[in-house]
C-alpha cells in the first residue's frame, strides 16, 4: 500500500505566511502533518497564523531571518522544544531581483545568493542532526526552471537556483544512508497575486505580452496554480518517495520539454 500520509509528522516550511509556501503547508496539514513556519517580520507571521486559522489549520509561527545562522539554530531549538523534532523541511523562502547583470551591484547579487542558496544550506544543516537521530527525514528545496535555464535580468536568481539544485544532490549524496531524502521542486510560472499584473487583460482586450509568451511556451497552455504543486510536495514529503533522492521534480506544464511553436 502506497503511503502518502503525513500523520504525526512535523513540517517546517520557510516563508510560508502566504503564496506557494502557504499552499504547500496547507497540503501537508490536510495530509496529517503538524505545521511550523517562519517569516522575517512579526506582522507577516501574524498574517500567516490568521490565514492558517481561517483554513482550520493549527500552525506554529516563528520570526526568523533564514540567512542568520544563529537565528536559525535558535528557532530550530525552540521548535524541537515546543513542537517536536522536524521530520520535513521545505526551503521555500526566496527573493528575486530582476536587474540586468551590468546594472546589478555585487551587494544585490550577494543578497539573492544569501536568501536563495545560503539559507537552505543553513536550514538543512540545522535540521539534519535531528533527522539523523530519528532515522528519517525529508528536505524539499524549492528550485526553479532557472535551475536549468538562463533568462535576461535574473543572473543572481539563476545562479542561486542552479546552486540549490546541486546542494539538493549533495545533501542526498551525503545523508541518504541515514534514510534522509533531499529533493527539489521546480515550479513553472505560477498564477499568484505577485504575478497577477503580468496576466492582466490589456485595454485593447489582448493578453499581456508576458502572458502571451508564457502561454506560447507552455504545452499545457496555461499558468500553473499553487494547487498544482500540492500533490508533488506531499509525494516528496511522504513515505511514497523513500527511494527518490537527489531528484528535481519540475512542475512546469511541460515548458522544459518543449522547444516552442514554429512562428
Amino acid at each position: 500500500m502506497v503511503n502518502f500520509s503525513l500523520k504525526g509528522k512535523i513540517a517546517l516550511v520557510t516563508g510560508a505566511s502566504y503564496g506557494i509556501g502557504f499552499a504547500l503547508a496547507s497540503a501537508f496539514a490536510k495530509a496529517g502533518a503538524k505545521i511550523v513556519f517562519n517569516d522575517i517580520k512579526a506582522d507577516l507571521v501574524a498574517r500567516g497564523l490568521a490565514a492558517y486559522d481561517a483554513e482550520g489549520i493549527k500552525a506554529y509561527g516563528y520570526v526568523c531571518d533564514v540567512t542568520d545562522e544563529n537565528e536559525v539554530n535558535a528557532m530550530v531549538a525552540r521548535i524541537e522544544e515546543e513542537v517536536g523534532v522536524i521530520d520535513i523541511l521545505v526551503n521555500n523562502a526566496g527573493i528575486i531581483k530582476r536587474i540586468p547583470m551590468l546594472e546589478m551591484s555585487a551587494t544585490d547579487f550577494r543578497q539573492v545568493i544569501d536568501v536563495d542558496l545560503n539559507a537552505p544550506f543553513i536550514l538543512s544543516k540545522a535540521v539534519l542532526p535531528g533527522m539523523i537521530k530519528k532515522g528519517h527525514g525529508k528536505i524539499i528545496n524549492i528550485c526553479s526552471m532557472m535551475s536549468e535555464l538562463g533568462r535576461e535580468t535574473v543572473s543572481a536568481y539563476a545562479a542561486a537556483k542552479g546552486g540549490l539544485k546541486m546542494l539538493t544532490r549533495n545533501i542526498a549524496s551525503e545523508y541518504g544512508e541515514y534514510n534522509i531524502q533531499c529533493n527539489g521542486i521546480g515550479p513553472g510560472y505560477i498564477a499568484t497575486p505577485q504575478t497577477a499584473p503580468l496576466r492582466e487583460i490589456q485595454s485593447d482586450g489582448s493578453r499581456h505580452p508576458f502572458d502571451q509568451f508564457i502561454i506560447a511556451k507552455t504545452p499545457a497552455a496555461r499558468w500553473g496554480t499553487p494547487e498544482d504543486l500540492m500533490g508533488p510536495a506531499v509525494f516528496l514529503a511522504s513515505e511514497a518517495s523513500n527511494f527518490v533522492n537527489g531528484h528535481i521534480l519540475y512542475v512546469d506544464g511541460g515548458i522544459l520539454a518543449y522547444i516552442g511553436k514554429q512562428p
